[in-house]
């Protein structure tokens, strides 16, 4: 698919992998259009996707070099900002594997995903300010909603970064294992899902991600959906035959 980003598609997820190593995979344009290309395909054809960056580091923020040109009018185009909402918005869940360095636009890329898995190495954070910019690719409303407020805020405010122990306490991952295991457990993780009925786990991402005020409605509607399918039917029929036996 690209030079900096490979993609490898298995029977239950697809691999996506960071894949500029020589800088230390700091996402350029080039990488997010190739995951605008990934999401596209996913769109059409919804899998789990599995996010993991090369050489022993996720990412350690976006192209210092390209950020230094941009301007106001690129500001407001929202280069990552709308890559990573896409990513977010994906229709099957999104687990990243944060490995080393996630800084900057590498850590809200990680954000952007449904499940965390991090490694003993993971240092996570928003350096932003320290280069005179904001985190303005979603850490700002979604770190919050991660970690809670104090802890976003001190973040966010003062660039500490978070080992594996503090992201783990945080809740930021969910699992710290060493690199391998890592992404056995993501393509674990991948298979339960894959063994699920996709319609009621794509519904319930959507209700996840709809804001306080669209609930219980949308919780509501896509359970109408649901008890028509005949999915539903069948797994409970299952279900209740194994019960019998």
């Amino acid at each position: 698919m690209s030079r900096t980003l490979r993609v490898e598609v298995h029977e239950t997820h697809v691999r996506a992998t960071l894949d500029r190593p020589e800088k230390r995979n700091a996402i350029d344009r080039d990488l997010v259009d190739a995951l605008h290309s990934l999401c596209a395909e996913l769109e059409r054809e919804p899998r789990t996707l599995i996010l993991t960056g090369a050489g022993g580091i996720f990412a350690a923020g976006a192209d210092i070099a390209q950020l230094r040109e941009r301007r106001a009018a690129d500001a407001l185009e929202g280069i990552n900002t709308h890559c990573f909402a896409r990513i977010r918005a994906l229709p099957m869940p999104v687990i990243a594997v944060v490995d080393g360095y996630a800084l900057g636009g590498g850590a809200e890329l990680a954000y952007a995903a449904d499940i965390r898995i991090g490694t003993p190495t993971l240092r996570v954070g928003n350096p932003e300010t320290g280069l005179g910019i904001i985190a303005a690719a979603g850490a700002t409303w979604r770190l919050r909603e991660i970690v809670g407020e104090p802890l976003a805020a001190e973040i966010l405010l003062t660039g500490r970064m978070l080992d594996a122990a503090e992201a783990l306490a945080a809740g930021l991952v969910t699992h710290v294992l060493e690199p391998d295991e890592a992404r056995a457990e993501a393509e674990r993780i991948a298979a339960r899902i894959a063994a699920l009925d996709h319609a009621a786990t794509q519904a319930t991402k959507r209700a996840l991600l709809a804001p306080r005020d669209a609930h219980p409605a949308i919780d509501l509607q896509e359970q109408a959906v649901l008890f028509e399918s005949p999915e539903k039917e069948r797994r409970m029929t299952a279900f209740l035959e194994r019960k019998r036996t």
